[in-house]
């Protein structure tokens, strides 16, 4: 496996996604530090009266001048740089236009969103973070339902797949999950990448196994069992109900101390109310250096959760080389950076690094040999 264009690709990546990061902290923290947050709801004032369409007018003012501001590095990112290592099947209009769907259909869920947040925020003041984490939480239970039945189709032609053989061998693992599952699905991934992937999606009735084409294009029936196997094993693990469960008590303790360090530097840059619309991206900043914070955390527990599923996966399917020469050709295929520094792994990795999962199979299976 050369790894030389996948650690060039990956840094690449990484670098940037770092540089727009630090620059859009940077840039909201001087626009309010400067005042100019202030000087523009003010300016806004003067024509509208209404508290919630001036704050639904000020978030698109800076939403116009991120998307411009950024389009550059976003052309860069998303187009250029999947164009020059081969990655990407979309013509520029084509990358254009699914841009351009993924944004009306994120004003269409995050304006009610925005707009919720803020009457909460007037209606039960400094506890707002409390009730706001709890319709955070029923939220998410609903767009985990609706997504693969509703948003997913938007972007992708889905449909159930036709290799009977594969079909059952994926029912068969899904039963000895504990898990019903009534089909298997197929998404046409492949209209916009080369890559390939498969996923486990949805709530209740609305949970699905979808495929992506360019993993059953390219991968034996027993390449793929062992991804599937892999993707049951967080089911079996109850991962997903340990993500909840994290995830919540996360959205709680981050909400809280959103909260209250916004109450506490409002003086600092001349606000006086939590209400103050030209205060409010000081909670996008606090919240932005908590999550830092949270990062490595949360990529430690996913990566402890990958590893069980690893595990899981060569024990049901009894596949261990199949597994392995699955996990190295996603990773050739994705261009993913087999052996990354420590401290890029530790951070900002949600997966161990190939070389790390499979040393920990060949240690795994080599204790149940013994």
């Amino acid at each position: 496996m050369d790894n030389t264009q996948a650690k060039k690709y990956s840094n690449t990546k990484l670098i940037l996604g770092i540089a727009e990061a630090v620059i859009s902290f940077v840039l909201l923290f001087l626009f309010v530090w400067l005042g100019f947050s202030a000087q523009l709801e003010n300016y806004l004032r003067l024509s509208i009266s209404n508290d919630y369409l001036l704050l639904l007018s000020y978030v698109l003012i800076l939403g116009i001048f991120s998307s411009v501001f950024f389009s550059p590095l976003n052309y860069y990112t998303g187009f250029y740089l999947e164009h020059k290592y081969n990655l990407s099947n979309q013509t520029f209009w084509k990358w254009i236009w699914e841009g351009m769907k993924e944004t009306l259909i994120g004003s269409v869920i995050g304006i009610p969103l925005l707009l919720l947040f803020y009457f909460v925020l007037k209606s039960f003041g400094m506890m707002w973070w409390l009730p706001l984490a709890v319709l955070m939480f029923i939220l998410s239970v609903v767009f985990a339902q609706i997504v693969p039945i509703i948003i997913l189709p938007l972007f992708y032609k889905i449909t159930p797949i036709e290799n009977d053989d594969l079909k059952e061998r994926i029912v068969t693992l899904s039963k000895d999950a504990g898990l019903k599952v009534q089909n298997v699905f197929k998404f046409n991934m492949s209209k916009n990448t080369k890559k390939a992937n498969a996923a486990f999606t949805g709530l209740g009735k609305t949970k699905r196994i979808l495929l992506g084409d360019t993993l059953l294009d390219n991968y034996t029936n027993d390449e793929i069992e062992t991804v599937i196997a892999h993707e049951l094993g967080h089911y079996k693990k109850k991962h997903i109900i340990k993500n909840i469960a994290i995830g919540t008590i996360s959205s709680f303790l981050t909400f809280f101390l959103i909260a209250q360090l916004h109450k506490l530097s409002l003086s600092l840059f001349g606000f006086t109310e939590i209400v103050q619309i030209s205060s409010l991206p000081l909670l996008a900043l606090w919240g932005a250096l908590i999550g830092l914070i949270q990062t490595p955390i949360s990529n430690f527990i996913s990566r402890k959760f990958e590893y069980e599923a690893d595990e899981y996966a060569v024990t049901v399917t009894n596949k261990k080389e199949s597994f392995i020469n699955t996990l190295e050709k996603l990773t050739d295929q994705n261009l993913g950076d087999c052996e990354p520094l420590p401290i890029v792994e530790w951070f900002f990795y949600s997966h161990p690094s190939i070389k790390n999962r499979i040393a920990a199979i060949q240690l795994f299976t080599s204790h149940l040999e013994k």
